[in-house]
């Protein structure tokens, strides 16, 4: 080949220029984007090749809270429970920037999820949430669900939900759709919206401008900005799988309140499918926590879709520990002396005082009552009930035994409230009840029935206390020592 003309580089060389510039120009609005991106919230999204189909259910996480672990097992939960019924949609999660890397990866590796990255959004609400209902404050995170304008359509969804069955058929709905739990007030548990960043930007407005917000959270705010929806007509999907325009009310079965299961133990609304059960209550009623059942038998099935999915791996390593830990009492209180209030106190009559005798008195109730309250609150929330209950009823065992031995207490009159746990535990547990009216008719029975034994082990409990502080060889003074009697050689 012979050597190129002169006019040929010249070309080519213009060619390289162009190319160049234009590919630092894009550079240059790529990263304009991005910084836009920052400003509207969005840092990063998951890797890989997204989106992955038309619409997507969507659910949120951010950081802050006491519950922190448990929303992340719940998400986890919820999204894999989706992939299991077949929904044929993406699972994204809109993540605050603090969420941990390692929550992150699992959850973009092992679940399949993609994760959107955002910065918090700034709640000019937050000064009226009071107490227990600032854990709402960055429940504002939600409306960055009108960001992901890749999908025609999103499902946007709490991590307290079960679904029952596929519920695809709710991206046919329009531009917002909502369920009314509350007769005046839609719920914010699942949503379907259309994205839009021009709705997004009129949201941001309207936080700006201070809208009214009847809760201070999500679900005030967007009631606020759908003020008409309980006028609406009620959604039913198209046959020829269209999607709708407008607004619509969701039937009620898209977002069925455990609180209504309670009264027949069993789901019938006959006015819509029976797909999703959402558990708005007290925070410690959420299903996912291990006393959940058989409190609320409910909390069962979240479990269950846990033990197919995620498994108990992560929590196991605590409940051997537990295991050991009382294993070590108990044998420890049996081979030990026991006695050790006889320490503290002065034999002489003359020097027995009615306040340090109530005041060891309390001590060991307060002890009982420590004894049953400490293994509570150290098993991991979200273990499996068996496994929760299990643990529960060993470590009360465990800590009973040691206070019987301490206080010099009759052990079967210690024992007496954990063996009526065991037996409320089977009563509640009982599954062929007719509804829940029946149920609670029978917790109460129970328990109506348990309170003389109750009453008389404490009693037996009081006597038994009275009785050792009045055994003078018990107590010797403190550098003194105590006096050998017949009476004592009994003991």
């Amino acid at each position: 080949m012979g050597r190129w003309p002169p006019a040929a580089w010249r070309r080519w060389g213009v060619v390289v220029v162009v190319v160049a510039a234009l590919m630092a120009v894009s550079a240059t609005a790529a990263e304009e984007e991005e910084l836009g991106g920052r400003e509207r919230g969005v840092v990063a999204a998951a890797q890989g090749r997204w989106p992955r189909h038309r619409h997507a259910y969507a659910a949120m996480m951010y950081m802050g809270t006491p519950r922190d672990y448990e929303f992340y097992v719940a998400v986890r939960v919820m999204m894999r429970s989706l992939a299991r019924i077949g929904a044929d949609a993406d699972r994204v999660l809109i993540a605050s920037a603090d969420v941990p890397a390692d929550w992150v990866r699992a959850m973009r590796e092992e679940d399949g999820m993609r994760v959107v990255l955002v910065e918090n959004m700034k709640n000019p609400y937050e000064s009226n949430l009071g107490g227990i209902n600032r854990r709402f404050k960055l429940t504002l995170n939600k409306l960055y669900a009108w960001t992901l304008v890749d999908y025609e359509r999103v499902v946007m969804i709490d991590s307290d939900n079960i679904f029952l069955q596929k519920t695809d058929e709710l991206f046919q709905c329009g531009q917002f759709c909502a369920v009314f739990i509350n007769p005046c007030y839609f719920h914010t548990g699942l949503f379907v919206l259309q994205p839009s960043m021009d709705v997004f930007k009129g949201m941001l407005h309207d936080l700006e401008i201070g809208r009214a917000n009847s809760d201070g959270a999500d679900q005030g705010f967007l009631v606020g900005c759908y003020p008409d929806l309980l006028d609406r007509p009620m959604f039913h999907p198209p046959e020829n799988g269209s999607k709708l325009n407008g607004t619509y009310r969701l039937p009620l079965g898209y977002q069925m309140d455990a609180s209504y299961y309670y009264l027949k133990l069993h789901w019938h609304v006959p006015c819509g499918p029976n797909s999703v059960i959402t558990f708005p209550s007290a925070p410690w009623f959420k299903p996912w926590y291990w006393w959940s059942w058989p409190i609320l038998p409910l909390g069962l099935s979240w479990h269950k879709q846990r033990w197919d999915d995620l498994g108990y791996a992560a929590e196991m390593p605590v409940i051997l520990m537990e295991i050991l830990m009382y294993a070590v009492i108990i044998t420890i209180t049996r081979l030990a002396k026991p006695g050790m209030t006889k320490l503290c106190y002065n034999r002489r009559p003359e020097k027995q005082n009615a306040m340090v005798q109530g005041l060891i008195k309390m001590s060991a109730i307060v002890a009982m009552l420590i004894a049953y309250a400490i293994p509570f609150f150290i098993i991991p929330r979200t273990v499996h009930p068996f496994m929760g209950w299990s643990m529960y009823l060993f470590g009360a065992l465990a800590l009973g035994v040691l206070v019987s031995n301490a206080f010099l207490l009759p052990l079967l009159a210690v024992l007496t409230p954990w063996l009526a746990i065991i037996g409320m535990f089977f009563v509640m547990a009982f599954p062929w009840y007719h509804g829940g009216i029946v149920r609670v008719l029978a917790i109460f029975g129970y328990a109506f029935c348990s309170a003389p034994f109750l009453w008389a082990s404490l009693v037996r409990v009081m006597d038994s206390l009275q009785t050792m502080l009045e055994r003078e060889p018990f107590f010797p003074r403190l550098g003194e020592p105590a006096q050998e009697t017949e009476f004592s050689k009994l003991f």
